[in-house]
């Protein structure tokens, strides 16, 4: 298995979301080898990003052009007008001028608010999660061709699309100019997507598999139990033991060899250098098939979800121009 993709982005990278001290991660990071770093403005944490990356990059431990740095544009820029000022307010917060790739975040369009009401961008219109979340109606058509305005001046070297059906991919697909080089979707062994994957690598897409480690982000925010964590699968840890690695790298592994490139999270050193050691082993023909018997399509992340919670009795949720619904 290649270490970069089609488009040379590296297999795996690192993810920046809900880490701490996240500078000196990226810094970590870099330093025991990682070239990928994917971020997203909706994070709250790219200055501290583009701070791990100088620092490295000033102690001589690689250069900008050694780097992939994916950004993602937040759902309340998706007006034509907004996403070029979303981009240049990652890129000043990153310290950069170009991000390798940036992403339409989520396929859900909310009503903008200003960077000086409050930023980084939220769910609501309010700090801190305090108000309603306000629908926008933004065709997807107008928000793509405002992407593929920053490939075209070199504010992104490549452009992508995140947590996207096959459905939309083929409406994308019948009047985009640039065709999205990435598709960014939540993929675990318990979330496999495999319909969708193909589709992605038939049409030439390159997918990238956040939370491949499966429950272990969301453990702690409510969104997943004990019975989700896919390390204490009895199959896993057999496979695991068979080739003297861990179960993190042997789903990580999974991941490779189905073709897609992952960026798996860690704060810890160690752990860093593990998730970056999977290409010196390979997984048989039987144990990706044993695998994929694992699939129990258990979505952690589904922006459905979270906009039906603030829609339930007693929340707000409003269609931009229209009357608050319940």
């Amino acid at each position: 298995m290649a270490s970069v993709t089609e488009i040379g982005m590296p297999m795996v990278g690192l993810g920046c979301w809900k880490a701490q001290k996240i500078e000196e991660v990226v810094y970590n990071a870099i330093k025991v080898g990682y070239r990928h770093i994917d971020s997203a403005a909706a994070y709250g944490n790219e200055k501290e990003v583009g701070a791990g990356i100088r620092r490295a990059i000033q102690e001589g431990l690689c250069t900008r052009g050694d780097l992939w740095v994916t950004s993602k544009l937040w759902n309340t820029y998706h007006r034509r007008e907004h996403v070029p000022m979303a981009c240049q307010r990652t890129l000043d917060d990153l310290g950069l001028d170009f991000v390798d790739l940036y992403l339409i975040h989520q396929p859900i369009a909310l009503a903008y608010v200003p960077f000086d009401a409050y930023y980084p961008p939220k769910w609501t219109d309010q700090p801190g999660n305090a108000g309603k979340i306000i629908l926008d109606r933004v065709p997807y058509r107008e928000t793509w061709e405002a992407m593929e305005a920053l490939q075209e001046v070199g504010k992104a070297k490549h452009i992508g699309v995140s947590n996207v059906n096959v459905q939309l991919l083929m409406d994308l697909l019948s009047y985009c100019k640039i065709k999205p080089a990435v598709n960014q979707i939540e993929s675990h062994v318990y979330l496999q997507q495999p319909g969708l994957v193909a589709f992605c690598q038939a049409h030439g897409i390159c997918v990238t598999a956040y939370s491949p480690l499966g429950a272990k982000s969301y453990l702690g925010i409510g969104l997943a139990s004990a019975e989700d964590d896919c390390f204490l699968e009895p199959l896993l840890t057999s496979i695991a033991e068979k080739h003297s690695k861990t179960v993190g790298q042997v789903v990580l592994r999974f991941q490779l060899q189905r073709g897609c490139s992952i960026i798996p999270k860690s704060q810890n050193v160690d752990r860093l250098k593990e998730n970056l050691d999977v290409f010196g082993f390979e997984l048989s023909a039987e144990e990706m098939e044993a695998i994929k018997g694992l699939e129990r399509n258990r979505r952690f992340s589904d922006p459905a979800e979270y906009t039906r919670a603030w829609g339930a009795p007693g929340s707000a949720i409003a269609l931009a121009g229209l009357p608050i619904f319940s």
